[in-house]
C-alpha cells in the first residue's frame, strides 16, 4: 500500500470502536500506508491517558471481554503503542477538547492537537477516509 494515505475519524469511544480504529490503522500502517486519525467527541477516550485503559463494552456485549483474552487479542493499550510505533498521526480535536475542558497533557504522549481544518488539510488527498 505504498503511496496510499488513509484518513480515519474516531468519534465514538467504547472498546469495540477502539478495536476498529486501531486495528484498521495498524494494518494500513504496517502495509506502508500513511495513516492519520482525528479523534473527536467520545473518540478522545481512545487516546486519553486513563480512559483508553478502561473503555466500556457496548451494553449486552460483556462476554466479549473474556473472548478477547481467549483469542489473544492485544489490549487497546498495546494497539495504541503499535500505531505509535508505526508513526500513525494522532490528532485530537481542539474544539472538542475546549468544550470538554481537556488539556493536551491529559492524553497519551505523541498526539497533535488541531481543529477540523487541520484534519481536512491532512485528509484532502487521502485515498481512503473511514469513520468510526
Amino acid at each position: 500500500m505504498a503511496n496510499t494515505k488513509v484518513a480515519i475519524i474516531a468519534s465514538n469511544g467504547n472498546l469495540f470502536d477502539a478495536y476498529k480504529v486501531f486495528n484498521i490503522a495498524s494494518a494500513a500502517a504496517a502495509s506502508d500506508a500513511e495513516v492519520g486519525i482525528f479523534f473527536t467527541f467520545e473518540g478522545l477516550n481512545l487516546i486519553h491517558q486513563d480512559a483508553h485503559k478502561n473503555l466500556p463494552l457496548p451494553e449486552g456485549k460483556e462476554q466479549f471481554q473474556e473472548r478477547f483474552k481467549q483469542a489473544n487479542v492485544p489490549s487497546i493499550e498495546e494497539l495504541l503503542s503499535i500505531v505509535q510505533e508505526l508513526d500513525v498521526k494522532l490528532i485530537a480535536c481542539q474544539m472538542t477538547m475546549d468544550v470538554m475542558n481537556l488539556d493536551k497533557d491529559q492524553f497519551v504522549e505523541g498526539i497533535e492537537v488541531g481543529g477540523a481544518a487541520s484534519f481536512i488539510e491532512y485528509a484532502k488527498d487521502a485515498n481512503m477516509t473511514l469513520t468510526f
